[in-house]
Order: structure tokens, then sequence, then C-alpha cells
């Protein structure tokens, strides 16, 4: 009869652990879709620097750039390149951006996207502006996953520990 009850508590106590694990896996998107906003800022300021000082052919530029941020954003650069061998600059851009699985929503990936209108195709000024004018659009998506995150990261972790809470009350 004690054997049961430690078994009944033992599986009570998985379920808040893993509720709250649950909880706290969903509180990350918003994190991690904030470093990877930040991530691309970053990166396309490294293209905006390499197009203006060094005109190395966009391939290199964007295999170094994927050798120098996170693991997601870095693949956008990779498959970006890959998609060069066959494409152009434009169109392996957009294709890669919508091949990389990463926590950004649509609305980011559509900003990412406009790059794509004047990559490789223009002259230096016409990339350069066509960068700045992605990353002020990206700096508004920075800010609102910033408050997306402050509002949902918590909500998330203690809603998965009350949920966990309330099936362990249920259950006993």
């Amino acid at each position: 009869m004690v054997i049961m009850q430690l078994i009944k508590y033992f599986i009570l106590f998985l379920i808040l652990v893993s509720s709250t694990l649950i909880g706290k896996f969903l509180s990350k998107k918003y994190v991690y879709r904030l470093e990877e906003l930040e991530d691309i800022k970053n990166a396309l300021n490294i293209l905006k620097t390499k197009i203006k000082f060094t005109y190395e052919p966009i391939p290199e530029v964007f295999e170094e750039i994927s050798q120098n941020v996170n693991k997601n954003v870095g693949s956008i650069f990779t498959l970006a390149k890959e998609e060069m061998k066959e494409k152009q600059a434009s169109e392996a851009w957009e294709l890669a951006v919508d091949k990389t699985e990463c926590n950004l929503k649509k609305e980011d990936k559509k900003i990412i996207k406009t790059l794509s209108k004047l990559l490789g195709q223009t002259d230096v000024e016409g990339q350069i502006s066509q960068i700045e004018i992605t990353e002020e659009f990206l700096e508004g998506q920075i800010k609102e996953a910033e408050e997306e995150r402050k509002k949902n990261e918590k909500l998330y972790t203690r809603l998965g520990t009350v949920l966990g809470l309330a099936i362990v009350i249920i259950l006993c």
C-alpha cells in the first residue's frame, strides 16, 4: 500500500515537472526569435560593410557571415550561397529565407526578403541603401519581439506550472 502511494506521488511529481518544462520550452521561442532577429541585423551590418569596402563576391560574403552568426541565421546565408550556384542572388536569397527553419514569424521573413530586391542587381550604393532600409524595418520587429518576450515568457512559464498543479490537484 505504501509503495502504491509512493508511485502515485512520483507520477504526480513527474506531471508537475513535465508541465513546467513544457511551459519553459514554449516561452523560449520568444527568446529565440529575438536572438535571431538581432543576429540577422548584425549579419546585414557585416554584409553592408563587406559590400561597401571589400567588393568581395556575394557568395563569399555569405559564406563568411554564415560562419559568424547563430546556426539558424547562418543556415539562411549558407543556403543562399548554395542556391546562387544556379540562381540569381535575389532569387536565391528569397528561397533561402523561405526554406530555412527558424523561429521567425511570417512578417519577419517578409521584411528579410525585401533585401532581395536589389541584391546583386544594382551598384554598391543601391545595395547598401536596400540593406539600410531592411535594417530599419528589422529594428521595428526587434522592438516588437522584445515586447512579446517580456509579456509572454513569464506567462508561458507560469501557465505550465499552474496547469501542472491543477492536474496534480485533480488527480489527488
